[in-house]
């Protein structure tokens, strides 16, 4: 069993480091461990457990920044966000219950991490692009500090961004800077139901087109609608598309009349209110209505919208394969049997041709061991991917092979 070493600070995350710089030790990076199951599986001799760091550093909700160690969890992030109706604008979601990792929230730094960015990615950005400022050790065992703490500094911000969706495999973050925004006012949802994929799309392509503001775009195909714990899914015993708009409640209450109207020709409608769709749209950001086990595999596929059904269509192994749609369509969550390699190669063929990128995001480890779980890269970007690990993490250090075998 792996030792499990717990730093208390930033200077004690040094200390380990050039301990095991010194003495050629791997480590795994973790902060609650909320998305450990994701990647190839690390074997190491000792855990880097970053939960210790935890606890707000600096917080200026004038300012719209905030600031915390970064083994913080999120949950006490957004209490804190919320004493001034402010909130993570990327909308970051909790992939514990369905990659089951034992419902543990996730972390600041393992959330910026691993880049994780919600529904309202569509309308906000991804966590990248909210990261101001970063406090973190290298596997060279050298303290950096890039980034700022006010939203003009961009001084570094290149860095931030590598480091963000980085896995752990270049640095361990020890503190994070994020710019936050003011929490809407009010919500509403405008569902449609009985669409296939291909309507679907459609009709989110029409809605994000429109003068409307919508912040959010999913199809939940029937068998997935009927797990839903929101009355007015489940009731409606087929599929259900969801376009969300944010924002001051008189607006909120124009802009859906205005959905309603440009989503008539599409099907029947239907509004949800307040913490209502906020429900709805914790189930499709968390990706809750996925199964939560069983033998099947996960991917999560990238894509141009409109080709987001079709790519299923082609990719899919059996009657068993479901999805979920999210960004319009440009994001699909795909459950399928797993073939020995998960699709891997049916999949990323078939997207080689239509554009976008699969990650494997749940797997059993003989199978992530086995595929590509990440992107697998064109020659000229692995060889600067390698020279990136070689200049932050020359022995190796840290998250070995997470990403990619023998980075």
């Amino acid at each position: 069993m792996a030792t499990m070493l717990k730093p208390r600070d930033e200077a004690d995350t040094a200390r380990v480091l050039s301990w095991a710089v010194a003495e050629r030790k791997s480590l795994e990076v973790v902060g609650a461990g909320s998305k450990r199951a994701v990647g190839r599986p690390v074997q190491t001799e000792h855990v880097l457990n970053m939960t210790g760091l935890a606890g707000v550093s600096l917080y200026e909700p004038g300012e719209l920044v905030f600031s915390a160690a970064a083994g913080t969890l999120l949950n006490d992030v957004e209490a804190a966000l919320e004493e001034h109706a402010q909130q993570l604008a990327f909308e970051p979601p909790n992939l514990s219950r369905f990659l089951g990792t034992g419902h543990k929230p996730p972390t600041l730094g393992g959330t910026v991490a691993a880049n994780m960015s919600g529904p309202r990615r569509i309308a906000a950005g991804a966590a990248r692009d909210h990261v101001l400022g970063l406090r973190a050790v290298t596997g060279r065992a050298e303290t950096v500090r890039v980034g700022g703490r006010v939203m003009k500094n961009v001084t570094g911000y290149d860095l931030c961004k590598l480091l963000t969706g980085s896995w752990g495999t270049l640095a361990v973050l020890t503190e994070v800077t994020v710019k936050v925004l003011p929490r809407p006012e009010a919500e509403a949802t405008v569902i449609v139901t009985g669409q296939s994929a291909d309507e679907a799309v459609r009709a989110m392509s029409a809605a994000l087109a429109s003068s409307v503001s919508v912040s959010g775009a999913a199809h939940i195909p029937a068998v997935l609608a009927a797990r839903s714990a929101v009355s007015a899914v489940t009731m409606a015993a087929s599929s259900v598309t969801a376009l969300r708009i944010e924002g001051f409640r008189a607006s909120v209450r124009a802009r859906r009349e205005t959905l309603l109207a440009e989503l008539k020709p599409f099907g029947p409608l239907e509004t949800l209110d307040g913490r209502t769709s906020a429900r709805l749209w914790g189930e499709i950001r968390d990706v809750s209505l996925l199964p939560a086990d069983g033998d099947n595999v996960v991917w999560r596929l990238s894509t141009i919208a409109s080709k987001g059904p079709d790519v299923v269509r082609n990719v899919s192994i059996g009657e068993d394969a479901e999805a979920l749609y999210d960004w319009g369509g440009g994001l699909v969550w795909l459950v399928q049997p797993s073939p020995g390699d998960g699709g891997a190669e049916a999949i990323r063929s078939v997207l080689e041709r239509t554009g976008g990128h699969a990650t494997l995001m749940r797997a059993p480890p003989s199978t992530r061991g086995a595929v590509s779980v990440f992107e697998p890269q064109p020659e000229p970007l692995a060889s600067l991917t390698r020279r990136l690990k070689a200049a932050y993490d020359p022995h190796a250090i840290l998250n070995p092979g997470r990403m990619y075998a023998g980075v």
